[in-house]
């Protein structure tokens, strides 16, 4: 089941530290990480596929790239799964090393590719064309290759990633010749990569993709002659967001995924590559209610956070549970739909819930926000990103500052025609 947060005398407690005080400190809306909850679940997932073989965690950092999360994963030792050469910049500048991160684009262009050859990362080979393109600017590159294994999943379409037709990796029939292309080309090939999609429920489409990779290691061992050093199932280990959903067996994941690798190929080492699974629920967003109607047929709780804030249930009509922080386990009168500031019928946070009787001045807190939380939000309706908070051991400290109205026009640049 989704975590829960403790209450006194009728606060919601981040940590040990009220809710209200930091919304009070930091202003809102606010993102509000604990530090705590990052490393335990990055021990949690590593320390299962670690018991059976070598493993290395490669952190989804789209997932949150806030550059002190990023800090937390590199002091426990994560690697990286990165998709733009943006993500690989921040996570040098977070203090990971080159050979700790994994790039893994799509549609990579010319440019991006020459940058991250200037920075020494891994590549992960998404199609013939970026393979071609990649050996006439340098082979002097370690790679792997990501197939479409046909096995796909994921918490909405728009995020499965793995089924034939995919606009992401190497079609499966198409495997062996790249291998053999990119051996020919003299690339030094380390492994072979998969991902079906992002937060579905269950575990069986990673012993699917396991058996799909693992085949694939064996032709390519037998066929072209290269034994792979890895073995990638990718990410989208799923995360409770409702009450009634259960929690990722992580330790039967590590167990069944990796008894396939090490029973039927000679690879040492499994890659996963978890980024929801790590922030999810390590964060929240805490808003302050604004306004409140009764529109007749619907009541409305008005907050300062819209979907320019936290933008997936209006894109994916995805689920985050809500609570009134300053009555936090007070009981429940009526049911709202919690909205917020942006000029579109789209513009909510939950519909339908059961709240507390709202106030102006109520401070709600969404839970689950730290994955795609601020690394999806944006200026739209020209309204400044907010800030973001990191609580440590009973200190709340700010990381990132909310932008200014000087933000929003820092890059604009009026021409001198115009300016008369």
């Amino acid at each position: 089941m989704t975590r829960e947060y403790e209450g006194k005398n009728g606060m919601m407690l981040i940590d040990g530290i009220a809710a209200t005080d930091i919304a009070e400190e930091f202003g809102t809306p606010v993102y509000v990480t604990e530090e705590k909850r990052v490393r335990e679940n990055y021990r949690r997932i590593h320390e299962a596929f670690s018991r059976y073989m070598n493993t290395e965690v490669h952190y989804a950092c789209k997932a949150n790239t806030n550059l002190s999360v990023l800090r937390i994963l590199e002091q426990e030792g994560s690697c990286i799964d990165a998709v733009s050469i943006g993500e690989v910049h921040s996570c040098l500048r977070a203090g990971f090393t080159p050979d700790r991160i994994l790039y893994t684009g799509v549609n990579v262009s010319n440019e991006e590719l020459k940058a991250l050859v200037d920075v020494g990362c891994m590549i992960n080979i998404d199609s013939e064309s970026e393979l071609e393109r990649l050996a006439h600017i340098s082979t002097d590159v370690k790679i792997s290759v990501r197939v479409t294994p046909g096995v796909t999943s994921g918490h909405d379409v728009r995020v499965m990633t793995g089924g034939r037709g995919s606009k992401f990796g190497i079609p499966i029939k198409r495997t062996i010749p790249v291998y053999a292309r990119a051996k020919a080309l003299g690339f030094d090939i380390k492994g072979i990569h998969a991902h079906t999609g992002s937060g579905g429920e269950g575990i069986e489409q990673f012993t699917e993709v396991a058996e799909v990779l693992s085949d694939l290691a064996n032709d390519i061992r037998e066929e072209v002659g290269i034994d792979l050093d890895f073995i990638d199932i990718g990410g989208g280990v799923g995360v409770p967001y409702k009450l009634q959903e259960e929690e990722t067996d992580v330790e039967e994941l590590a167990s069944l995924v990796t008894e396939i690798i090490l029973e039927e190929t000679d690879v040492k080492t499994v890659l996963l590559e978890p980024g929801r699974y790590i922030v999810a629920d390590s964060t929240v967003l805490l808003t302050r209610c604004v306004d409140i109607k009764n529109a007749g047929t619907k009541k409305y709780i008005g907050v300062d956070a819209g979907f320019n804030t936290l933008i997936r249930p209006s894109f994916y009509d995805s689920y985050h549970m809500v609570a009134t922080a300053n009555k936090f386990n007070k009981a429940c009168t009526d049911k709202y739909d919690i909205v917020g500031p942006i000029c579109e019928s789209g513009d909510y946070l939950a519909h339908n819930r059961v709240m507390p009787n709202p106030e102006e001045g109520d401070l709600v807190a969404v839970f689950n926000a730290g994955a795609y939380g601020f690394s999806m939000s944006s200026e739209y309706n020209s309204r400044p990103r907010c800030a973001e908070v990191l609580v440590s051991n009973g200190k709340a400290c700010l990381t990132r500052k909310a932008e200014s109205m000087e933000d929003l026009w820092r890059n604009q640049i009026i021409p001198e025609g115009l300016r008369k």
